[in-house]
């Protein structure tokens, strides 16, 4: 496989109405395309990089910068290569970038796949047709807006509901949706957004039979959060403190989580996520896929690797309509009326870009020819 040419596409999507976080408010989403192209065949991936520094310390800036000025002419150095998992072998002198390195070696896995006229979902080395998902809910103005949110994305057929929490909007909104819906999939996302001092909230959202709480404290702790899950039921879930498989086994030995949630960008790449899966899968820890507002190519590589048999919680990958207004890809996802999207047959990740709609939200694109 010799690629004989990328090209960076900076996009903006506006999203259908405000995503609220611990980090702030989004009103819509600056991300990089990456295509890799290859005789008449191109692989296409996502880098989920935010436009500030707040979730991780990359931005679309950087990773931008850091694609073309380093990983690309890593990948172009080495003139061909056999399989998509030799991109982080080659990235390996780069330090963390992870989110660049993710959108590169999706590109070459997508091309790797079609290339040998497979599905990426089957490339990976996952056996599903179809995959459970939830959806992520953003902090809300009050339990009464919460409420509504929650009984309509329960109407569209979602498995879980995630609702996201901060200090002074946790028990009382978990609490409020676990009267009304008793027996609805709960889970909360803090995003860090709490320390040690809080745990009698942590407690408190004992009574309140949660799936599970994300990543409750810093974003790169796994001692603080070994102490609070010896000191609470419900079982802690790792997000923002795991980049790496060995980031994952130290957390698993330390007793710091007992579920963990694979975002593709987060650890650098298809290959290491495959590494975390297996590794999670002999240690009986479950996994579940995590979002980042991606747009539908981004989405298809989090479809192709939910397809792994570890990945046994519904994720994050809603269908496109739950954010966009129009997505890039033909067909959108969608999720059907039981809470589940199919797997694509199709070979690559089975989803194609269109091409009007592409330029439509290209903000700026560069093409980087092999020298």
């Amino acid at each position: 496989m010799k690629i004989n040419n990328f090209v960076l596409r900076k996009m903006k999507l506006e999203l259908k109405a405000p995503f609220q976080t611990s980090f702030g408010t989004q009103t819509d989403r600056e991300f990089i395309l990456v295509e890799a192209h290859s005789g008449d065949e191109v692989g296409y991936g996502e880098c989920v990089a935010m436009s500030q520094p707040i979730y991780n310390e990359e931005t679309v800036k950087t990773a931008w910068h850091v694609m073309e000025d380093f990983l690309i002419p890593m990948l172009y150095a080495k003139g061909s290569i056999e399989h998509p998992d030799q991109v982080s072998e080659i990235f390996a002198p780069i330090r963390r970038n992870n989110m660049a390195k993710a959108a590169i070696e999706g590109a070459v896995w997508d091309l790797y796949a079609k290339q040998n006229n497979v599905p990426l979902a089957k490339a990976l080395g996952g056996s599903k047709t179809e995959i459970g998902v939830g959806v992520s809910i953003g902090i809300q103005e009050s339990v009464e807006d919460l409420l509504a949110v929650v009984e309509g994305f329960l109407n569209e057929g979602y498995q879980r509901m995630k609702i996201k929490i901060q200090p002074g909007k946790d028990v009382e909104m978990i609490r409020a949706v676990r009267e009304k819906f008793p027996n609805v999939p709960v889970m909360a996302d803090a995003n860090s957004a709490y320390t040690l001092d809080d745990v009698e909230v942590f407690r408190a959202l004992d009574d309140y039979n949660l799936m599970m709480i994300e990543q409750p404290l810093a974003h790169d702790d796994i001692i603080d959060h070994a102490k609070l899950q010896a000191q609470i039921k419900t079982p802690i879930c790792l997000d923002e403190s795991i980049h790496s498989l060995e980031d994952t086994k130290k957390a698993i030995e330390l007793g710091s989580c007992k579920i963990i949630n694979i975002k593709i960008g987060r650890v650098g790449g298809l290959t290491e996520s495959k590494r975390i899966h297996d590794y999670c899968l002999s240690k009986d820890i479950p996994l579940w896929c995590g979002g980042m507002l991606e747009s539908g190519i981004g989405r298809a590589h989090n479809i192709a690797i939910t397809s792994l048999a570890n990945f046994v919680m519904p994720g994050d990958t809603s269908g496109s309509s739950r954010y966009w207004h129009e997505d890039i890809i033909s067909p959108e996802v969608v999720v059907t009326s039981k809470g589940t999207i199919d797997v694509p047959s199709s070979p690559g990740i089975g989803y194609q870009p269109v091409p009007a709609l592409m330029d439509k939200y290209t903000l700026e694109w560069k093409g980087i020819i092999r020298p």
